[in-house]
């Protein structure tokens, strides 16, 4: 049953089920309001911001004008005229170019000062002049291409005035001045022509290079210039949200992006390179500063862009606070100090920053403890994997410590702070999973959805909320969202979010497996005693089945915690197995602690899969132990081979005990792996190997004995007897084939005769196919081979035997395979005597015996044929 929420929340619940429902409805009616303007007439007037050329509809022109061609714009030029119109002006606007840098370079020596101030002012003078009559007279195309000039013709006055007013200043402070006045002249200019889309950018350009040429030229230290890199990117960031036109907006937004990374870049550096929290703090300031200006970016940026903001904003933090401590620490530790600072990061939950810059917050937090957990992972998998080292040397003796048993080179000074990041994100995990409806109280501002949206976050809402859809665009396409299927409820694709019982699940599942690294982890740091180790990690194993059998059963959105602590503790129990190898004693001790805790886990879990892991767990640590106790007696490899099936054993009774019991199957299973390696242990010695064959056909008999398992076991059970005959016939020397398919066929032929009796309709090729052809096929075989005359008179009494049945029951396996073989039997034993025959007769009489017989069976053909038919009818009719 569902707990009944407190009144408050469920009123929560419901004022933004309300919500969501309105703003549903506005979409809608907004919707429905396009569709009507798209269906009136076309003399009415469209819905606002359908433009029908947009959509492909042809225009609908005044009554009596020509009639335009498809595509046709009114007020606008056909797109052959304004293509040819733009390569015309660019290669205009090249060729003046090019003539003005030529006359720059190369004959602006040669004139005098009054020329060169009066060509200088002429050409610049008329050059920016000449847009704005243009554009008086609706010339816009050609005033861009003469302001082009104009800009270059600027760049070039500038490059003159330094090498012939001022050769002796300093280029790079030059640059710094010429570059700020003309940021300014282009500036005023586009503001007084706001028709001219190229001015504002390149003022825009023009204005990222003073104080960076400014620093350069004072020769400042970089930190210097990682603030004039900032400051030049939040001048950016201004331009960016209050420019006029969507060209200056794009680039002064690429140019703060492209200097603010740089402005990170160097401080970041600076700080992760100072020799102590002093030399740090100064970077530091810079990183802040810029953290700063990110966030003060974010409470008017656009949705995608506050998100971006926000995470900049708490990487930048983390640096800069994190840095300074870190200047401090050993190698190894920093980290530590910046994961404190990313999991403070999470109180900007209380916090009134707009919704999506606090999730880019909680994305930053997130990625600082992610980055300081892939730290810890090769601690963690150098003590799992270590112990495999051991495997070679098995009780080879007790290491001093844990290190020595890892085999493994980690500089373990620099991963001792593994443990404390491992056990600091699970005990913050552990915390939201104890205390997760606070959590959600808490971030429910965060969680919930935004008006006009369709219950998923990112889409399009409704004009004049965050995220709106771009100007130009129709009202209904904004409110289904940009590029969605319109035929998505509320024109989104809609993604469910996993539910508070899966997000509670995932926090308590990381909880426990870092807080299982974290122990781990640990050990190794401290390089506790092998002893201590051992049984601290056999401990460890058992409070992670105890956790998994407590909550196994609960539910499939709950079962993330106990399904993580059993996967933990298999991991754990091979590890410690592993790690126990290097002692006899704790070898024992290892794994027969591990059999009693997962079969104890066993008994105890509810039904379902947990149940079945522990079960199989328990038989697979029950066989080593076996494989162990073989080894403390020194048996050879084939003398343990019986000894390691006392496990299969086991499971083939309890498997008879559970019955229909949904872990009886996993149980009987798991003992096949047992019983396959002692039949590999005991291949090198021909009679433990018969002898382990029929001691697992017996297991195998044994689990016949139940109708659920009879076919499938008493068919292996058979294969195994007959393979266990086979090799004790193989190793006692005997080559006679009748010893190995007597066997086969008398059990055959018996299991046939109790399937006739059954089903009397049952054919004899199935009842008795299988078990003659094992016998008599094989004989015929070295009977053909046999010069001595006893197995040809035997397999011949035999096969006449098998005939007269056949014929004498109508059954037709037994007397087509019987009068096979004896005809092929017979043949053989006179073929000697044919072939001396026809060697003593004259060479012409087998020919003409040939034609005879022809002749007489051509002559009676019909009569043959007939017969043949009933032949067929005849052995047709039998079973």
């Amino acid at each position: 049953m569902e707990p009944v929420p407190p009144p408050a929340e469920e009123l929560a619940r419901l004022d933004r089920e309300l919500a969501e429902l309105d703003a549903r409805r506005a979409q809608l009616l907004t919707r429905r309001a396009w569709l009507l303007a798209a269906l009136r007439p076309p003399a009415t007037a469209a819905a606002p911001g359908w433009n029908p050329s947009a959509w492909g509809a042809p225009p609908v022109g005044r009554p009596g004008a020509p009639a335009q061609p498809w595509g046709y714009v009114p007020g606008k030029q056909a797109s052959a005229p304004r293509s040819a119109q733009n390569v015309l002006l660019t290669l205009g606007g090249l060729l003046l170019t090019v003539a003005a840098v030529a006359f720059t370079l190369v004959s602006w020596g040669s004139m005098g000062i009054a020329g060169r101030s009066a060509v200088l002012s002429a050409v610049t003078l008329g050059a920016l002049i000449t847009p704005a009559v243009l554009l008086r007279r609706g010339l816009t195309a050609t005033a861009e291409a003469v302001t082009a000039l104009a800009l270059v013709l600027t760049l070039l006055d500038v490059y003159a005035v330094h090498a012939v007013a001022a050769p002796d200043t300093d280029g790079r402070g030059f640059t710094a001045v010429a570059c700020a006045v003309l940021a300014a002249l282009w500036t005023a200019y586009g503001l007084a022509l706001g028709k001219l889309r190229l001015p504002l950018p390149a003022a825009v350009v023009l204005a990222q290079w003073p104080l960076l040429f400014w620093a350069w030229a004072a020769g400042a230290p970089a930190l210097v210039v990682g603030w004039a890199l900032l400051v030049t990117a939040v001048m950016d960031g201004v331009i960016a949200l209050r420019g006029r036109g969507l060209g200056v907006r794009i680039t002064a937004c690429a140019a703060g992006a492209a200097l603010g990374l740089s402005a990170l870049l160097v401080g970041l550096t600076l700080s992760t390179t100072a020799s102590g929290p002093l030399g740090a703090s100064a970077p530091g300031a810079l990183l802040l500063a810029a953290a700063a200006a990110a966030l003060a970016g974010v409470w008017h940026a656009p949705k995608g862009f506050a998100l971006v903001g926000g995470a900049v904003a708490g990487l930048t933090a983390v640096a800069a606070v994190g840095g300074v401590p870190a200047a401090a620490l050993p190698d190894g530790w920093p980290v530590l100090a910046y994961l404190l600072c990313g999991l403070a990061l999470t109180a900007v939950v209380r916090t009134r920053l707009p919704r999506d810059a606090a999730r880019g917050v909680l994305a930053a937090s997130a990625a600082v403890v992610a980055g300081a957990l892939v730290g810890a992972v090769p601690l963690v998998a150098a003590v799992l994997l270590g112990p495999v080292t051991l495997l070679p040397d098995v009780w080879a003796g007790s290491p001093e410590g844990f290190r020595s048993a890892l085999g493994s080179t980690l500089p373990w000074s620099e991963s001792a702070m593994a443990p404390v990041v491992l056990a600091l994100t699970a005990a913050l995990l552990g915390s939201a999973y104890r205390w997760w409806p606070s959590l959600v109280r808490i971030a429910a501002p965060l969680t919930a959805r935004e008006p006009g949206t369709a219950g998923t976050p990112g889409t399009a809402g409704t004009p004049g909320t965050t995220g709106s859809a771009p100007e130009g665009w129709s009202q209904g396409a904004a409110a289904y969202g940009a590029g969605a299927p319109w035929c998505a409820p509320g024109g989104a694709a809609v993604r469910r979010r996993p539910s508070e019982a899966v997000l509670r699940g995932a926090a308590g599942a990381g909880a426990v497996a870092l807080g299982w690294g974290a122990l781990l982890s640990a050990g190794a740091v401290l390089n506790v005693p092998y002893a201590l180790a051992v049984g601290a990690e056999t401990l460890l194993v058992a409070g992670l089945l105890a956790l998994a059998v407590r909550g196994a059963g609960r539910g499939r959105d709950t079962a993330a915690v106990p399904v993580t602590a059993l996967v933990a503790a298999v991991a754990g129990a091979v590890s410690v197995g592993l790690l126990s190898l290097a002692s006899e004693g704790a070898s024992y001790a290892v794994t027969g602690a591990l059999a009693a805790l997962f079969a104890g886990a066993a008994v105890r879990a509810g039904a379902g899969v947990p149940r079945a892991v522990c079960a199989v767990a328990a038989v697979a640590w029950g066989t080593v132990l076996t494989g162990f106790a073989g080894r403390s007696l020194e048996f050879a490899p084939y003398e343990s081979a019986p000894l390691l099936l006392l496990v299969p054993a086991l499971t083939v009774l309890l498997g008879a005990r559970l019955r229909r019991d949904a872990v009886a199957l996993p149980v009987e299973l798991a003992g096949v792996p047992g019983a396959l390696v002692a039949v590999g242990l005991a291949v090198s010695d021909a009679p433990f190997l018969a002898l382990t064959l029929a001691l697992c056909g017996v297991l195998a008999a044994g689990a016949a004995v139940r109708p659920e398992r009879r076919q499938a076991a008493g068919r292996l059970a058979a294969g195994l007897f007959v393979l266990a005959a086979w090799v004790r016939l193989a190793a006692s020397g005997v080559s006679f084939p009748e010893a190995y398919t007597l066997p086969v066929t008398v059990p055959a032929l018996v299991v046939g005769f109790l399937r006739r009796r059954e089903d009397p309709e049952a054919s004899s090729w199935t009842a008795y196919g299988p078990g003659l052809a094992a016998t008599l096929l094989p004989s015929l075989a070295v009977a053909w081979t046999d010069p001595d005359w006893q197995r040809p008179l035997l397999l011949g009494v035999a096969a006449l035997v098998v005939t007269l049945l056949g014929a004498r029951h109508r059954l037709q396996a037994l007397l087509v395979l019987g009068g096979a073989v004896l005809a092929l039997d017979a043949l053989h034993e006179l073929a000697p005597y044919v072939v001396q025959v026809a060697g003593a007769l004259p060479r012409w009489l087998p020919p003409a015996l040939a034609g005879l017989l022809l002749l007489v069976v051509g002559a009676t053909y019909e009569q043959r044929l007939r017969d043949a038919r009933r032949l067929k009818d005849a052995l047709g009719r039998m079973r």
